[in-house]
């Protein structure tokens, strides 16, 4: 094999694998916070206008922050714009100029709006 067959064979794959976790330190993420209602579901996530708009599941939200923000919804609320069971909620960011947007998954807590009646063990570990 020639030396650039060999660049090309091994720089591909490590370009890929060292792209990939800048690409997923992009998407939105989610956890449970204590809120003033109880329960709130926070979504971050990073954005390149600030002016941009998010929605969440198809609804405009209320962000705090500029290019790297945070949204904090009730339970409720996430479990009403929810399909029942949901494992993810779709979050899109619509940039302020109209001419893109990107919309991306987000893994919802394990179990948030499910049920689980046949649980048998539960293994909880401290950070």
């Amino acid at each position: 094999m020639s030396s650039p067959a060999k660049m090309l064979a091994f720089g591909i794959p490590l370009a890929v694998a060292l792209a990939s976790p800048v690409s997923a330190a992009n998407e939105p993420r989610t956890r449970l916070v204590s809120c003033e209602v109880g329960s709130c579901l926070l979504v971050t996530g990073r954005r390149a206008d600030a002016a941009s708009t998010v929605t969440i599941n198809g609804h405009p939200v209320s962000v705090r922050g500029a290019r790297k923000w945070r949204a904090s919804l009730p339970l409720d609320t996430v479990r009403a714009w929810s399909a029942p069971y949901a494992r993810s909620i779709v979050v899109s960011v619509d940039e302020a100029d109209a001419r893109a947007s990107s919309s991306a998954e987000a893994d919802l807590p394990i179990g948030l709006f499910g049920h689980a009646a046949d649980l048998t063990t539960l293994v909880v570990t401290m950070k």
